[in-house]
Order: structure tokens, then sequence, then C-alpha cells
């Protein structure tokens, strides 16, 4: 079938709107063709960046109404008159401190989702790569001393034995300007990637999270010996999890 019948697709995909028989074979079809794996990862940048534009600081409707009662209430007495002054004062403080703390959290919170997508971006980048490793092995003896020298830190690999699970390769990646380890897995038809960086490379690490992202994809998050770990991928939530798991007792 032509590219043209899958990128005519993608949009309606990529709001996730399109049957899911039709979905499955789109996502097979991006696994094995770079060209609309390419188009899809640029539209899927698009939207993010669209997105964090339109992200703003809306009041709560409460406080909005608090607003218009304050504007109805009567006018005040004289002995009222002379409060109000300090009232309006330590009102506006506390106002401007809960806004701060709102506008903090939403930042930190912006934060983590555009870190949570620029892994997902370069994990479908892999997916469109006819070469997405740069060390090729399923031994994991091999794959770990191939780091050695080229990022600032070490990691232990699982024991996949009796696992459906099988170790493609590895890559060195970037996150904030920071070397990390990028590792390859695949279970059945789906393929894996695990993310590992520094937490002092990160500006909002996260402790422990399962989160389900845009293109359907799973990513698993946890922190260890100052190491920050993501898992992401496309296969079952029950798969991620068996994964995480392997990857938390080998560490």
């Amino acid at each position: 079938m032509p590219c043209e019948h899958w990128t005519e697709q993608l949009d309606t995909y990529l709001d996730g709107e399109l049957p899911a028989a039709e979905s499955h074979a789109l996502d097979e079809h991006l696994r094995g063709c770079p060209t609309c794996a390419a188009q899809a990862l640029s539209k899927v940048q698009l939207k993010r960046a669209v997105h964090a534009a339109g992200q703003r600081f809306t009041p709560d409707p409460a406080f909005r109404a608090r607003i218009r009662k304050t504007i109805a209430a009567p006018k005040p007495t004289l002995w009222t008159r002379s409060w109000l002054p300090v009232f309006i004062t330590a009102t506006a403080a506390v106002l401007l401190t809960a806004t701060a703390f709102l506008l903090t959290l939403q930042h930190n919170r912006t934060g983590e989702q555009q870190l949570i997508s620029e892994l997902v971006d370069q994990h479908v980048a892999i997916l469109a790569s006819a070469n997405p490793v740069d060390v090729v092995s399923t031994d994991r003896h091999t794959v770990k001393p191939w780091f050695a020298g080229k990022i600032p830190f070490t990691f232990n690999l699982p024991e996949l034995q009796g696992s459906p699970f099988v170790l493609v390769g590895g890559r060195v990646s970037y996150l904030s300007q920071s070397p990390g380890a990028e590792l390859i897995f695949r279970v059945r038809q789906h393929q894996i990637s695990v993310f590992i960086f520094q937490d002092q490379a990160l500006n909002n690490p996260r402790a422990n999270e399962s989160v389900r992202t845009d293109l359907s994809f799973e990513v698993r998050t946890w922190h260890h010996n100052g190491l920050q770990y993501f898992v992401i991928g496309d296969a079952s939530p029950q798969d991620l999890d068996n994964l995480t798991a392997l990857i938390k007792n080998a560490g």
C-alpha cells in the first residue's frame, strides 16, 4: 500500500481518533517505513510545541466568585474603612503568594512534561532509524562495557534469560546537554527504550511514576543511586512493568 495512504491518516492517528484496526496497521507501517515515521515525529513535535505555547494560568472559578462577591458587598462603615487598607494589603500578599506557588507548580509540571516529551521524541526517532543502536549485541556483558568512558556513570543490566525480552543494543543519548545511556529492548513485535541519566542532569526528576503519553506510549520512571530511569514503549503496561522489575532487580 503506498505511503500516501498512511500519511493522509497521520493527523487522525495522532489525535487518537483512528479506529483500533487501522491504528494497529499504521503502527506496523511506521515501524518499517523511516519516511512516514519521520513525518509522524515532525507532527508530534509540532503538536507539542503548540500545546506548550497554549498553556496559560487560568484563575480558579472560586477566586472569580469571591471577587464578584467582594464587589457586590455593601459599602464599609467608618471603622471598616480604617482597617480596609490593612485587609487589602494582607489579602493581596496571600493571593500573590498563592499565585506564585501555583505558577511554580505549573512551571515544574510543564518542565516534566517537556522532559518526557523529548524522550518520547527520541524513542520515535529510534523507531524510524535504519541504525537505531551504536553497539549491537544481545549480550549485556558486551553492551555495558561499551559505555565506559562515554558516559559519566555506570549501571547494571538485567538477566533476561527465561523472559520474553531481548536486548538489541545501546547508544549514547543526550538530555539537557548531558550524556546518558539508551538501551533498546524488544518484546515480541514491540521495541522499548530504556533511558538512564544522572539525577543532577535533570532539573525536575520524578521519583516514581506511570504515564501514558501521546501515540499511546507507556512510560515508567524512577530513580536509584543517583540515576534516573525512563522506560518508554508502545508495549502493554504489563510488559513495561515486567521489564521495569527486571531492571530494578539488576540495580
